[in-house]
């Protein structure tokens, strides 16, 4: 049963303990075509024997001839250009690992600020593809975690962690608990307007005005 899974994505790969513990204890690894080499030249000090993904998935514009020959039987190439390769991955979990119920994204943010902003954002998107009930879906940063949330919720993060909330939606109202300012005034009209919170409670509770989409971020 895959009920672990990671994305692996060509931003910067992985550099502290957490994310490259994830990668250790996935039950399958995908690796979007442009991240293949830095997977395969961090993977001894990964996992400290050879690891090869399970699966590579993109257009397959970014792989040389010889690493598609030497890879092939690893390669799900898709041609369209409607989704970047992290959706492309993502949307293979979505339609051929059912079981999936832990679904984590490293390697997404750093080297170009447009594809941190863009794959960050697509949290939320993912939450109107697809019915993500009872999945935890997570981008895993050398920082931090960030997730998609589209209703209340209460989140077991400890006291001083950093939370960060952002939200598309200029409507929407989030009542909070257990955060150092509280965010019931905070209109949703910019990205910073409810950014370097602090927790001071153990568990944090966003009470949401409506469904909507919002990003949390915690260090």
């Amino acid at each position: 049963m895959h009920r672990n899974v990671v994305i692996v994505c060509n931003g910067d790969f992985p550099r502290t303990e957490y994310p490259r513990y994830l990668l250790r204890e996935a039950d399958f690894i995908i690796v979007c075509d442009g991240a293949l080499s830095k997977y395969l030249r961090n993977m001894k000090a990964v996992f400290s024997k050879e690891r090869l993904p399970d699966l590579v998935i993109g257009d397959m514009d970014s792989l040389s001839k010889s690493m598609q020959e030497k890879y092939k039987d690893l390669i799900v190439k898709v041609e369209e250009q409607d989704y970047n390769d992290q959706t492309k991955a993502f949307r293979w979990v979505m339609e051929n690992l059912g079981e999936a119920s832990l679904i984590r994204i490293v390697g997404a943010t750093g080297q170009r600020e447009d594809h941190t902003i863009g794959n960050m954002s697509l949290l939320m998107e993912y939450t109107r593809m697809f019915d993500l009930k009872d999945r935890i879906v997570e981008m895993v940063t050398d920082h931090g975690t960030v997730f998609a949330a589209t209703d209340t919720l209460e989140m077991e993060c400890g006291t001083g962690r950093k939370v960060s909330i952002f939200s598309p939606d200029n409507s929407l109202k989030i009542k909070s608990s257990g955060l150092q300012w509280q965010t019931g005034d905070v209109v949703f009209d910019n990205w910073w307007k409810a950014t370097l919170n602090r927790a001071v409670d153990d568990k944090v509770r966003l009470e949401f005005s409506h469904k909507s989409l919002a990003l949390i971020m915690i260090d």
